[in-house]
């Protein structure tokens, strides 16, 4: 997107685009080995204490011999996209905003194949990252 080697200097690149310039000097930094362990541990708890939040996880850990705070905890689960699942409140209620569709099945006898599919995807946590599981169904 940005090419130092241009003619046209970076900060002008960096307003064509309507970005920041701290954006074009930013470098990343890499998650360290750690890190990603606790978060490998963290996301197998989750999997069995899908209830379990920071406090809950944090303790969890604690027990194992690892000295973390509550505070890292929820951070790494924030960065992995997970959260406590708990009773939310008005989760049933419907937006009136929001299209009711039909459900095209409900009087459907399905009665050959090839007339009715259904798709599903999940990952599976392995030693190093996790796979995607996809499935179609007829």
């Amino acid at each position: 997107m940005i090419d130092r080697t241009h003619p046209l200097p970076v900060v002008r690149q960096c307003q064509l685009l309507k970005l920041a310039r701290s954006t074009a000097y930013y470098q990343p930094t890499p998650v360290s080995e750690t890190t990603l362990a606790l978060m490998r541990r963290i996301d197998e708890l989750h999997l069995h204490y899908p209830f379990a939040g920071a406090r809950m996880l944090r303790d969890l850990l604690r027990q194992e011999g690892r000295a973390i705070g509550r505070h890292q905890v929820a951070t790494l689960m924030r960065r992995m996209g997970i959260e406590a699942l708990y009773r939310k409140p008005h989760l049933s209620r419907r937006h009136p905003a929001h299209t009711i569709y039909p459900y095209l099945l409900r009087d459907l006898t399905i009665s050959r194949p090839n007339q009715v599919w259904a798709a599903d995807i999940t990952y599976i946590p392995m030693r190093r990252g996790f796979v995607y599981l996809f499935a179609v169904l007829d």
